[in-house]
């Protein structure tokens, strides 16, 4: 009898935690396109602060240092964590959606959806740059380092970015980055990984951050680095969650599954 009352008691809170008052626009289908919004916003501000600050560094002689540079992103993704986590996740990178839905945190029909509103804030980020100050600093594109060769550049992407899917998986709420362990971990990573490898590969971890300046300046023979590393690295990320901590949440398998409201 105990057996089966928790059996009941564990059924119900999975359902309250799916439906109930703890995230109900992060499920609920009708709220969609809030969470799509906020995925461009945070994407945009996330470029607009990344390629962001190269361009002034470039506009300003030089006042903005690599440590500047590099910390600035985490800061902001810290910042995006904390105000709108809750409504979509802060994925902000397509690779950190493509690891969520792949550890069956989220579901792959709402993938598209997310990802196209990444490409698209971070496009607007990289025109209004352009509007505004022009190509300097490349527009702020991540590039391998002189005397870097593609493969390495690669290869520091691939590693990066298994730190970087491994630290929100193991940080967020199901599919979402929340709270003040997610925000201070998954910021205090983006800041290390660039204060270290920056010089090596630009340390993106994020094909959309990559990928629009270079749309937008006109020069996407470096791109593939930086859309190929982030996928290899988040779906090592995931293997090695499951390592870690083995199947994913009941709660979590149900949500991939789409029972939205």
């Amino acid at each position: 009898m105990a057996s089966k009352h928790s059996g009941r008691t564990e059924s119900t809170t999975q359902q309250r935690m799916l439906h109930g008052s703890a995230a109900p626009n992060f499920l609920e289908s009708a709220h969609e396109w809030r969470r799509l919004f906020a995925e461009s916003w945070g994407t945009f501000l996330l470029v607009i602060v990344a390629a962001g600050a190269a361009v002034v560094g470039a506009q300003s002689g030089g006042a903005i240092s690599l440590g500047m540079k590099v910390i600035a992103p985490g800061m902001m993704v810290m910042a995006i964590i904390y105000f709108m986590g809750a409504v979509s996740g802060a994925h902000l990178n397509p690779a950190v959606t493509l690891a969520f839905a792949a550890r069956r945190n989220f579901p792959w029909s709402r993938v598209p959806g997310y990802i196209t509103a990444q490409i698209v804030g971070g496009i607007a980020a990289a025109s209004f740059l352009r509007a505004m100050l022009g190509t300097k600093g490349l527009l702020g594109a991540t590039t391998p380092g002189p005397g870097v060769s593609d493969f390495t550049a690669l290869a520091f992407e691939v590693l990066l970015t298994t730190g970087l899917v491994s630290t929100i998986l193991g940080t967020a709420s199901g599919a979402r980055n929340i709270g003040s362990n997610g925000a201070l971990a998954v910021g205090g990573y983006i800041a290390l990984a660039g204060l270290w490898a920056a010089p090596i590969s630009g340390a993106s971890m994020n094909p959309v951050r990559s990928f629009a300046p270079d749309l937008i300046r006109g020069d996407i023979s470096t791109t593939w680095i930086y859309v190929v590393g982030p996928i290899l690295g988040a779906i090592i990320a995931v293997g090695f969650e499951w390592i870690l901590k083995g199947k994913p949440t009941a709660a979590g398998t149900l949500a991939a599954r789409g029972n939205l409201k």
